[in-house]
């Protein structure tokens, strides 16, 4: 009886442990639709954003109207002065081809979890209205250790165009930083009238067997009865990334289930759901630190010498 009052005890303060040290990383991608230093100033849509980002280790925000940085900033100091964790954004600079439409790709991420390890600003007028915005990652949560996010706001008439110049930027920055491990995130406008079936062919990141497509094209990315359409995707390149995807992690997130708001709440936010996908956790004791290694090595004696 003594040796399985032990042996269960050190089970269950070693399962804790390793629980702890378990942590899957959740990648999120939300088309936040103007956001602007009005919307920032609405105290209620800011506590649903808030909400919002606080389930997700890394948030690509897209849409974002902040030419002097002023909504962000105040975003970041609502995460930070609420949330255990501390908050950062990367920003690219104002993109568009027309004064009156100029947005920004934001990365707001977890500290504790996350490190920016380069930043690229894809250069190409002729291939998109809104070049890429490319950040390279690294996390010692996550099952794979550095990888790349390559974000896309598509100009809706030219989606197939973007979408299939995606491959460009993929050659590119592997090439720039010697990583396949590369993620492609964002309103892509991938589905109804922007991008038909018959499309497809023309779209590499479709057509080349190394890409996989996590949102489905059954999946519906809108939040209004009008439209029913996959237009927010996430693709990853290889197997190894492939492999460090949550199985059935990658999904559109119902803001309004979740959260209790009406339909009318969430398209004040955005007319857009959020989609997102979870990384495995790193291999277990990965971030064992050398005082619960102390502790652990201490049950262990304890319980050996019980037996």
């Amino acid at each position: 009886m003594r040796w399985r009052s032990s042996g269960l005890s050190l089970f269950l303060l070693l399962s804790i442990f390793v629980l702890k040290s378990a942590t899957e990383l959740r990648i999120c991608a939300y088309n936040v639709q103007k956001f602007d230093s009005a919307k920032a100033s609405n105290e209620r849509l800011m506590h649903y954003l808030k909400l919002i980002l606080t389930r997700c280790d890394i948030s690509l925000l897209q849409h974002v109207v902040d030419p002097d940085g002023q909504a962000i900033e105040k975003l970041l100091s609502m995460l930070n002065r609420y949330e255990e964790y501390d908050y950062k954004a990367v920003a690219s600079e104002s993109l568009g081809n027309s004064p009156d439409d100029m947005q920004k790709y934001v990365f707001i991420y977890r500290m504790q979890t996350v490190n920016v390890t380069g930043q690229y600003q894809y250069r190409s007028k002729q291939s998109f209205v809104r070049e890429p915005f490319v950040v390279g990652f690294q996390s010692k949560n996550a099952s794979i250790d550095k990888f790349i996010l390559v974000p896309l706001h598509s100009e809706p008439s030219k989606a197939v165009q973007e979408i299939n110049k995606l491959y460009d930027v993929f050659v590119e920055v592997s090439k720039k930083w010697n990583n396949t491990n590369v993620m492609f995130l964002g309103d892509f406008h991938a589905s109804c009238a922007y991008v038909k079936r018959s499309d497809r062919k023309n779209i590499r990141l479709f057509m080349k067997s190394e890409f996989s497509w996590l949102i489905r094209n059954r999946e519906d990315t809108t939040v209004t009865d009008a439209t029913s359409c996959a237009y927010d995707r996430i693709v990853v390149h290889g197997e190894p990334f492939l492999r460090a995807i949550k199985p059935f992690s990658a999904k559109v997130f119902d803001l309004g289930a979740e959260f209790k708001m009406s339909r009318s709440q969430v398209v004040q936010l955005s007319d857009h759901y959020p989609v997102e996908v979870v990384l495995k956790s790193s291999a277990l004791f990965l971030q064992a630190t050398p005082l619960s290694l102390t502790i652990a090595s201490v049950i262990v004696r304890s319980f050996l010498s019980a037996l």
